[in-house]
Parts: C-alpha cells; structure tokens; sequence
C-alpha cells in the first residue's frame, strides 16, 4: 500500500527525475579558488599549464569546483606568487619555483638545477625517488604543498647580441636568466639578471641587458627576441627538464574534500604530461620559421660547457656547506642524477645518437 501511494503522488517522472543527477552531483559542495600565475597569458604553453589544471578540474566535478585563473601582475607580481599562496591572498599558483631560490635555495629542486635531470629524470625523481615528499617537507614552513604541472623539455640557450666563442665572452655579460643557473654564470664573471617574461623583450631593446634566455622556439618567437639578438645558442645547460608547479596554500588542500584532492592531483598531472607533449610539437616548425627569419643557431662550445659544468658542482657543494635543507635534497638528488644518468647512456643515448646520425643521412640522399 505504501509503495502504491508513492507512485500515486509521485508518478514516474518524478522517480525518474529524482534519480538521474548523479549522487556526486547532488552532495559535491561549491569551491572556488584563484590561481595566480608567473606567466602571460600571450604564452598559451606555459601559461596553459594552469587553464588545463582549471578546465579538468571544472569538468570532473560538473563546475562544482572551480579555479580561477589570473595571469602574471593581474593580482599578483609573477614573482610574487609564493607570498600570495603564503598568505592565502589566492588558494595557489603556477610557477616555475627556481624564481624564488633569493629566498632559500632549495625552492629550486622543485623546477631544476644546471646539468640536473631531464624531464623524463625529473619525473622520475619526483614520483618515485622520493623527490616530492621531500620537497613538500621544506615547503612546509611556508604553508604551501606541491605538485609537478609542467615541463618544458630541455630548454634553449638563449639570444645574445654578439657571439660567445669562449669563457672570457661571459664577463660582464648582462644577461637575463632565472633560477640557479645565474648564480654558475655569476662565478664567471656574468651579470644575471631575473626578469619576468613579459618585460623581457623591452630591458633587451633598451640595451639594459645584452643577453636573454626564456623557454625554446615557440615561446621565443611570440616574444619576439629574434629582432634584437639575432645569435641563438644551445643547450640552455642550467635547464634540462624544468619543472612547472602548483603551490596549494596548505590549509586550502586540508579543507578541500578528498575527491576534490584527487580530481586537482589528477589534472596536475595530466597538465604535466601535455605541456611536454605540446612543447615537442610545436617547437621544430618554430625553430625552422626563426631560422629562415635569419636567426644564426649555434651551440655553446665545449669549453663553455665544462666551465659551467664544473661551476655549478662548486655552487651546489658551496650552498649545501651552509644550507642544510638545501643539503637534505641535494645528497639523495645527487645520487638519483648519477643513476639516471648511468641508465640513459645505455638504452637511450645509443638510440638517440643512431636516429640523429640515420636522419640527417637520409636527408641528404
């Protein structure tokens, strides 16, 4: 009888209405959060890194939890990202954290050193060489949590005015360049010099510095650097795999609901994953429109290359001599890079190394 007289009020419809939004749906609460970015929004790569973390999350939760995306200087300095998140100003931001090694050297484990890992190596060490959880327990102190949200790939040397044929060339040169790889250009004898990527192209017009390095051939073009340095150098040494993040103001994290926490780790990682997988595909046809547009690609020398090499061992033991959190990471860092290393020269160096040399023979039959 009881079953009778629901149907009687309430009909089909009305059964067939209450059940089909999902329960998710139903219970999931509202979120909102602000992001805030280093970068501009012209650089749909890097700064895309954060809409694709926004648009997943959004997706998967039906817009019940959303993130809103602010580029580098909206509300925040782009270098101003980690005191914001700090703070709770914004819930977390989109950064590469070697931007802030001025306030403790060891924000750069989570982004990259010189002659450190590749992208491959980086996530590597950070999904399961125990690179994450111990770079999370630095972050601590600053009320901040993180997760990988991007990779350039091995990135470009950068534009010079002139060329840079040997060591004695890098003196005095004043240079634009983030992270630690000023630092192993200061101990010879460069000016470093971080700017953000927006005003980059003007300090290299101005003549305010001579030299400036930013991603690769895609982000390079838009920002225009080829009609001032017309001098293109590779491999940017100091960035072999960088790293992108996302810094969540811990508390945030805490009072997100658990399937909320899994929905961002989710999109952090997938973000990770495409932004490599779009840098590979559209950095060769930029390369090859920069190169017709009479750019002069070159690679630093041998012994531009050693010097750097042996500076930025003597940088690390020097900073990790005097920092012991730096010290924490960079022991067990140290150790993983030589493993990887050691792996990569047997299966993928050999493999690389023959389809370099099988092509370009092809090409020229």
């Amino acid at each position: 009888m009881q079953r009778r007289s629901f149907l009687k009020h309430t009909g089909l419809a009305g059964i067939l209405a209450a059940g089909s939004a999902p329960a998710f749906a139903q219970a999931a609460p509202e979120v909102k959060w602000r992001l805030a970015s280093s970068f501009p929004k012209s650089l749909d790569t890097i700064y895309g890194g954060a809409m694709t973390i926004s648009e997943r999350v959004a997706s998967a939760t039906n817009n019940k939890f959303q993130i809103q995306v602010f580029a580098g200087g909206e509300i925040v300095p782009p270098f101003g990202v980690v005191d914001a998140v700090q703070n709770a100003t914004v819930q977390c931001c989109h950064t590469a954290p070697y931007y802030f090694f001025g306030k403790d050297p060891t924000f750069a484990f989570g982004c990259c050193l010189p002659f450190g890992f590749n992208s491959r190596q980086q996530n590597s060490w950070r999904y399961h060489g125990g690179g994450l959880a111990l770079y999370n327990d630095f972050l601590k102190e600053y009320n901040i949590v993180s997760f990988p949200a991007g990779n350039t790939g091995a990135q470009m040397g950068g534009w010079f005015r002139k060329e840079i044929k040997s060591v004695a060339d890098l003196k005095g040169l004043k240079m634009r360049i983030g992270g630690t790889g000023g630092l192993v250009l200061q101990a010879l004898g460069a000016v470093p010099q971080q700017i953000p990527g927006g005003d980059i192209y003007p300090a290299l017009e101005k003549g305010t510095i001579d030299a400036a390095e930013w991603v690769g051939p895609y982000d390079d073009e838009k920002l225009g650097f080829y009609k001032i340095a017309k001098f293109y150098y590779y491999p940017g040494w100091w960035e072999g795999g960088p790293e992108l993040s996302l810094f969540v103001n811990t508390k945030a994290w805490a009072d997100l609901p658990k399937d909320y926490q899994s929905i961002l780790t989710a999109a952090c990682y997938e973000a990770n994953g495409d932004m490599l997988a779009k840098y590979d595909a559209v950095n060769p046809p930029a390369l090859k429109r920069l190169i017709a547009n009479g750019v002069k690609l070159q690679p630093f020398s041998n012994e531009i290359m050693a010097a750097c090499y042996k500076a930025s061992k003597e940088v690390y033991d020097g900073v990790a001599a005097k920092n012991e959190k730096f010290a924490k990471i960079y022991t067990p860092w140290k150790k993983y890079l030589s493993e990887q290393v050691e792996w990569f020269a047997v299966a993928e160096n050999r493999f690389d190394n023959f389809m370099i040399a099988a092509e370009r023979m092809s090409q020229k039959k």
